[in-house]
């Protein structure tokens, strides 16, 4: 055999084409390596070239598997690949583990009980015969109110399973609170494994389980596979989970493995990635080499010092240190931006947005907001839309547009307007077995009722031939709703009191004003015009007065009542991520805050949510992109803006309170380095969210860093 497989390409110059730190990696001798590669440091390109080296080297293309999170990663670096070499993408071995998975598992599959011909079952099929499997079993099961949902079970099972642990410990740690304890549910599982292989299907969790199964128990195959593999390359090591690494592990038995990827960027051990895969490579691995890629061709200098000053505040051993280093040429340092509340910092970013577009050049689409929560871009999606600046959330629906958020305003729109059939059938439609029909027909009984015996609507709701006609499965349900509608009603209806005021000053008026044009701001305003020297003193606002028995609550004390009653408890039994379906609704009680008046409050949510209907499917050059930080790793914009930057916020206070925040710090990093030329770190010092308006501090991100890696920007009253 030749050393060189004929390729249609000319032999590359391999130390023209890449920089020191990717040549290093690139051309590293066979065996174990970690490669490192910091953000921008053009990782994917470091993968391409080192199989286009390994080819070059007489490596045959099937014996290199390529192990990615997408399909489309794997596919944009075997085309490059082949348009380097000439080599056809159809002879490697590349993929997901997924898609590596089942084709293992169309070999071998009947080794560990599985048919070469299984059908693969998606997320949402695989709920459904997880949900058929309980019903079978115990069929009062998902009826009872105080037990989780098919679906909240089916996602703790899945995390049990990825990360390798028991499942009764799972269900302990996140179950725990269901009546009657967890044994019911690992006996759930059992049955749902079994009816799988019945049916002859496979969920994805199946497709590594099953082929690491294949791996463990059967040593000879695994001996094939991995003397097949001379090289196994694996994309985004740090995002691996349990299940994974072993997987690796087993095919990599003579340690031929080049792991990529960069532990200050692992953001997702909430859904399985386990950081000790990077930080422990080498124990596994003895002898491995460890690369550093440490080039930048993203970023600026001022924003790389900041970013580098990000990780050197990691506690000692909380990963491997590294200093990335500007190819492109900036002067300007990240700004950090103070504003007094949610609502300022919404108009700054407005503001800055439209001198940006209309005075700078900037296209729309080279800006992006990033926020550690979605709740968090509430009200600047409000202002957007108000400046009538079109822009596009690639982390979800807009805020206005989820349903969590629109079942919970039907209820107020039922609530202050009974006649309102479309609010009552949401409503009543999220309890089990009761549809729209359904629910029309007892919203008619019970006017019937209220007529006849002249008593509220509410009140003949629960009049017991009313209830009788609800399923049984969900009457507990059901009263439970109307009671906690009936607090609501009796504090929007009951005898008025004077209101607090708002925490923002003349915020209920102007939010009640009708949209401006598209001349937001005044031709002749400059944001950098407007940046005093000294900050303006904040005055904490005034506490609310007691509140008496029966009287007419505010806007607020109402949205709260219906969270903390039976909606709140709702989300826990249908959600697995319920606690951030609860932090959405707990901003509600901050934006209804800035009114005094339900009418006005309803008015704005009907509007935003009619003027959001209307936008782009996807990003383009003429719309702003506003997203999360975990949804923008891998991607880059020359104008970023980070709000929320407060803490509780960012950190977020569930990360505080568990006393674990090193993977925020991480996810901070990761929003620092997604701007190519300009960043701001802005942050509310007045947050209303779940509780009593409350000052904050900045970030504890922030002010553990050197002053001198960033400049404050004090602006001067926005409003």
């Amino acid at each position: 055999m030749s050393s060189r497989p004929d390729f249609q390409n000319p032999p590359i110059d391999f130390a023209a084409e890449l920089n020191p730190d990717q040549l290093a990696a690139v051309t590293a001798p066979r065996g174990p390596a970690l490669v490192l590669a910091g953000a921008g440091s053009g990782k994917t390109r470091t993968l391409t070239y080192r199989v286009a080296y390994l080819l070059e080297q007489g490596v045959r293309p099937w014996e290199i598997l390529l192990l990615t999170f997408t399909n489309k990663a794997a596919k944009e670096m075997l085309e490059r690949v082949e348009d380097l070499t000439g080599q056809p993408r159809s002879q490697f071995w590349g993929g997901t583990f997924h898609s590596i998975g089942q084709r293992v598992l169309r070999t071998h599959g009947p080794l560990v009980g599985v048919d070469r011909n299984f059908t693969i079952l998606d997320a949402q099929d695989a709920e459904s015969l997880f949900s058929q499997v309980v019903k079978e079993v115990d069929g009062a099961f998902i009826k009872d109110k105080d037990n989780p949902k098919a679906r909240v079970i089916a996602d703790a099972l899945s995390y049990a399973r990825n990360t390798r642990r028991p499942p009764e410990e799972i269900f302990r740690e996140r179950l725990g609170w269901m009546k009657g304890g967890v044994d019911k549910l690992v006996k759930f599982a059992d049955l749902y494994k079994d009816a799988k292989r019945k049916a002859g299907v496979c969920d994805y969790d199946d497709l590594l389980e099953l082929w690491l199964e294949v791996l463990e128990k059967h040593p000879d195959i695994a001996r094939d596979y991995s003397r097949k593999f001379k090289h196994i390359l694996v994309d985004e090591f740090q995002d691996t989970n349990r299940l994974q690494s072993a997987i690796v592990e087993a095919l990599a038995q003579e340690h031929q493995v080049m792991a990529v990827g960069d532990d200050a960027q692992c953001i997702y051990t909430w859904r399985g990635a386990d950081y000790d895969n990077v930080m422990g490579f080498d124990e596994r691995h003895p002898g491995a080499t460890l690369h550093k890629i440490e080039i930048n061709y993203r970023s600026t200098k001022p924003i790389l010092d900041f970013a580098n000053a990000v990780l050197d505040t990691r506690p000692s051993g909380m990963g491997f240190s590294k200093e990335l280093r500007a190819v492109k040429h900036g002067h300007q340092k990240p700004y950090l931006v103070p504003c007094l509340d949610t609502t300022e910092q919404a108009l700054f970013v407005v503001k800055r947005i439209t001198a940006l577009v209309r005075d700078e050049g900037r296209r729309p689409g080279e800006i992006t907001v990033l926020y550690r929560a979605h709740y968090q871009a509430m009200e600047l999606q409000m202002e957007l839309t108000r400046a009538q600046i079109p822009f596009v959330i690639t982390s979800g629906v807009r805020f206005f547009e989820q349903a969590h958020i629109r079942d919970f305003v039907a209820q107020l729109r039922f609530l202050h307007n009974p006649a309102d059939t479309v609010a009552f059938t949401r409503v009543l439609a999220l309890l089990p077995k009761v549809g729209p029909k359904k629910a029309e027909t007892i919203l008619e009984m019970g006017r019937k009722e209220s007529a006849s015996r002249n008593i509220s609507l509410l009140g003949a709701l629960l009049a017991d031939k009313i209830v009788a006609k609800i399923p049984e499965e969900a009457r507990d349900d059901y009263r439970d709703l109307i009671l906690t509608l009936q607090d609501m009603e009796e504090g929007m209806h009951g005898p008025r009191r004077e209101a607090p005021k708002p925490p923002v000053a003349n915020a209920g008026a102007r939010a009640s004003s009708p949209a401006p044009s598209s001349s937001f701001f005044d031709d002749e305003d400059d944001l950098f015009s407007l940046a005093a020297r000294e900050e303006t003193p904040d005055t904490a606002p005034a506490a609310p007065a007691p509140a008496a028995h029966h009287v007419q609550k505010t806007p607020s004390e109402i949205v709260r009542i219906g969270i903390e009653g039976w909606y709140g408890d709702f989300l826990k039994h249908v959600y697995p991520n319920h606690q951030e379906r609860r932090e959405d609704l707990d901003s509600l009680i901050g934006f209804a805050a800035k009114y005094e008046d339900m009418n006005e409050l309803l008015a704005q949510l009907v509007l935003l949510n009619s003027e959001a209907s209307d936008k782009s499917a996807a990003p383009d050059e003429d719309t702003i992109r506003l997203t999360t930080i975990h949804q923008s790793k891998g991607l880059e914009f020359p104008v970023v803006f980070v709000i929320g930057c407060a803490d509780e916020l960012f950190p977020i206070k569930r990360a505080i309170e568990d006393g674990d925040v090193e993977e925020e710090r991480r996810l901070f990093y990761v929003a620092s380095t997604r701007a190519m030329e300009e960043l701001y770190i802005v942050y509310p010092k007045l947050i209303v969210s779940g509780g009593p308006p409350r000052m904050t501090e900045v970030s504890r991100f922030v002010a553990a860093l050197p002053p001198g890696v960033y400049e404050t920007l004090h602006i001067g009253r926005m409003r």
